[in-house]
């Protein structure tokens, strides 16, 4: 079985590559492992944008940002 580091290693590869669908799939293996994994998200958004999938990207960033907020506005 292939870890969730070695799938996101060759998703962030492909990803460099522009290999978008291959990307896609090695992010989508590890979400399938690691659920609750913002970044995974966020770089499985990235892979649907970069294939001109906006609303399905939009769907994976706001998963990510709901998983782990970043940016908060200080009070």
């Amino acid at each position: 079985m292939t870890s969730i580091e070695e799938l996101v290693k060759l998703g962030k590869t492909n990803l460099d590559d522009a290999n978008y669908i291959n990307a896609l799939i090695f992010f989508e293996k590890a979400l399938t492992l690691a659920k609750d994994n913002a970044d995974l998200w966020n770089l499985k958004g990235v892979a649907l944008r970069s294939l001109g999938r906006y609303e399905e990207a939009s769907v994976c960033y706001k998963k990510s940002l709901e998983l782990e907020p970043r940016d908060k506005v200080s009070s």
